[in-house]
């Protein structure tokens, strides 16, 4: 290790970068599961979750003693290590309850997004086989249309419908009996089971270990414990999905290691959100880039109205932010930091961070790598392994990178090396000190008479236009050049702006294979919960209306 650098971290003799992070300290024991591992944690925090919307608490206390009683009635009811358990519900405080309780089992918890359909819920159903499904009364009908026979677990309040189903409130009144035969979980064990958000090609079970959640745990202790705020005093806005790895990791898990208060809100409403942050007196935001713009283009009202005094700090994850984007929203909340996080479900939520504002102020940049992570840039053509400011595929190795996906050997080996290196699919470069900057994903460019474009620079540049609120841009297929740029635009309010001079302000500030040669404007861009616009959507969309 003699010949890393102490800036970038990168060591010449195996082309790989080491994190400068102080690393994480793994447990020993092999034998140990995730809610065991966070539950033995010493922290001074009292009041684990509150429901924003009715102000219903769960003290740590409560907490605990809840996972051990689902816990106790999961083993009654037969559920045993290895057994896959399906979650279907919005935030609530009780989402965790679920996940720790079905986790301290060994058994395996798979989430899906409350506005899938009974038909794609259905396939994962078929590709997870669960054993049992909590869900609310509201979402029961796509559970019933997607596996009629599934056992279900009702996680409302009140009693709602006639049929005598199980309910999570009962199961968690039940006294803790102490005498449950437990199974041994080893820290290889499955832990959870969720399917990434299949921007490329089909949706995939990332088999996650206890290991690797663990790991992700001592990540986000050792980020926030640096932060400089005494344990328990910090109180995090929780918008983000649970059913996702950016919730999953932080809100359901992380945090709670750490002693904080988690005020969730059950859907994203700006006003809500905003509301909540002065009655609980919030100190951190975690958010995806898409409610950070809309913080930015809307801070003189949002600031008059709401009370944000005990706001210190932003997370934004899903996707990199602009410089136009990070300097607007200094100028408009002056007291407030933004921290960024880069990570994939592949490696449990965990990649990259930049942990102080000097580290913000590089702008468009995804952070240096978490602790214990080391990266790799190779090149997607030769296989070659490049050093700093070089572009290539980024792969990452660490504690907290996926056993593969499930059932599913083929993905698995193009993903992830036999030496456990990931492939992550993102197009990226590090700097001299280390900073990881992503360029676009790999799969994603765009390209044109052989020249490869990526979209996500197109789209930055879109978004510099004054009369822009929002831009994707997409390959468009065409016989004679292979594909070209073509831009989804989002006016602002107001605005008359043309076709033809977003193409022209396009074209005047890039090289000529990067013009946008075709474009529509749109009243909004999709995009996953997680801010990735969802190009393969707007691919379909300009496809479906093309005479290729």
């Amino acid at each position: 290790m003699a010949s890393v650098d102490s800036r970038s971290g990168f060591c010449n003799s195996n082309s790989t970068f080491y994190s400068k992070r102080t690393p994480i300290p793994l447990p020993p024991n092999p034998s140990l599961d995730v809610t065991t591992f966070i539950s033995s944690q010493a922290h001074r925090g009292r009041t684990a979750f509150i429901d924003a919307t009715t102000g219903q608490n769960l003290t740590f206390a409560e907490l605990w003693r809840a996972v051990e009683s689902v816990g106790d009635c999961l083993s009654d009811m037969g559920i045993r290590k290895g057994h896959v358990v399906l979650l279907l519900s919005p935030n609530s405080i009780l989402f965790p309850v679920v996940c720790l309780s079905v986790m301290s089992l060994g058994a395996v918890i798979t989430t899906t997004n409350p506005l899938n359909t009974a038909a794609e819920i259905a396939k994962q159903i078929k590709d997870s086989n669960p054993v049992l499904a909590f869900t609310t009364s509201q979402l029961l009908p796509k559970i019933a249309a997607a596996a009629e026979k599934l056992p279900v677990v009702l996680m409302d309040e009140e009693r709602v419908d006639s049929a005598a189903r199980k309910r999570l409130a009962e199961m968690m009144r039940r006294e803790p009996s102490g005498t449950r035969v437990a199974e041994r979980v080893d820290q290889d064990d499955t832990a959870t089971l969720l399917y990434s958000s299949g921007t490329t090609g089909m949706s995939k079970g990332v088999v996650s270990s206890h290991r690797n959640l663990i790991a992700m745990v001592q990540t986000i202790v050792n980020r926030f414990g640096s932060d400089g705020g005494s344990q328990g005093e910090q109180r995090f806005i929780c918008t983000v999905p649970m059913f996702h790895i950016y919730g999953l990791a932080a809100f359901a898990t992380g945090l709670l290691a750490y002693g904080s208060t988690i005020i969730v809100l059950s859907k994203f409403e700006m006003g809500e959100m905003m509301s909540a942050i002065g009655k609980y007196k919030a100190t951190y935001l975690p958010l995806v880039p898409p409610i950070l713009v809309a913080m930015v283009n809307g801070a003189e009202q949002i600031n008059a109205k709401y009370d944000l005094s005990s706001l210190h700090t932003v997370l934004c994850g899903g996707a990199p932010l602009s410089k136009e984007v990070t300097e607007g929203f200094m100028e408009k909340y002056p007291t407030v930091k933004i921290m960024q996080g880069y990570g994939l479900t592949e490696s449990t939520g965990i990649g990259a961070s930049t942990d102080t504002v000097e580290e913000s102020r590089r702008y468009g940049t995804a952070g240096k790598l978490s602790a214990s992570m080391e990266g790799r840039i190779v090149d997607p053509v030769t296989g070659r392994v490049l050093g700093p400011n070089r572009t290539g595929e980024l792969w990452l190795k660490g504690p907290s990178i996926m056993k593969g996906y499930f059932s599913n050997e083929e993905a698995t080996s193009s993903t992830l090396d036999s030496e456990g290196w990931l492939r992550t699919g993102d197009l990226c470069y590090i700097d001299e000190d280390g900073f990881i900057f992503v360029v676009d994903r790999l799969k994603e460019l765009i390209k044109y008479k052989g020249y490869q474009v990526p979209p996500a620079e197109l789209e930055a540049l879109l978004l510099t236009h004054p009369e822009i609120a929002d831009a994707a841009v997409i390959p468009f297929p065409d016989k004679e050049v292979g594909q070209f740029p073509m831009a989804y635009v989002v006016r602002k309010a107001g605005s008359l702006l043309s076709e033809k001079s977003v193409m022209e302000f396009v074209a005047k500030q890039v090289a000529p294979y990067k013009r946008v040669r075709k474009m529509a404007f749109v009243s909004s861009i999709p995009k996953n919960p997680s801010g990735k616009i969802l190009r393969k959507d707007l691919i379909k969309l300009a496809t479906s209306n093309s005479k290729l």
